[in-house]
């Protein structure tokens, strides 16, 4: 496993919920992690966020750990939920909501 690896696999497993996306949720850098962010956001949800454009290693590791090739890329409790377009089908249909209170996630603070 490569350090990228070691470091994204690391981020995942200690944070309840991940969004690695392009730029910051105060300055998301493109439109789809600005879905993203506001679909977290309205869920009420804490989240850690990596910001893949800081770091070319892990904007290119993180395709390879999830084998999904898009970013933004959403994880709860360690598992690979998927890109803004899945988030924002499952958002729509009550399932993220549901995943999230299953999987007891905290509440932004």
């Amino acid at each position: 496993m490569s350090d990228a690896q070691a470091r994204i696999a690391s981020i995942v497993n200690e944070n309840d919920i991940v969004l690695f996306m392009k730029g910051t949720p105060l300055f998301p850098q493109c439109g789809f992690s600005s879905r993203a962010v506001q679909i977290l956001d309205h869920l009420g949800v804490a989240y850690e966020s990596v910001d893949v454009l800081q770091d070319m290693e892990v904007r290119q590791g993180i395709k390879a750990y999830s084998d999904w090739p898009t970013i933004p890329q959403l994880y709860v409790k360690g598992e690979f939920v998927g890109g803004s377009d899945i988030m924002t089908e499952m958002f729509q249909a009550g399932e993220l909501q549901q995943m999230v209170d299953e999987a007891g996630v905290a509440k932004a603070g």
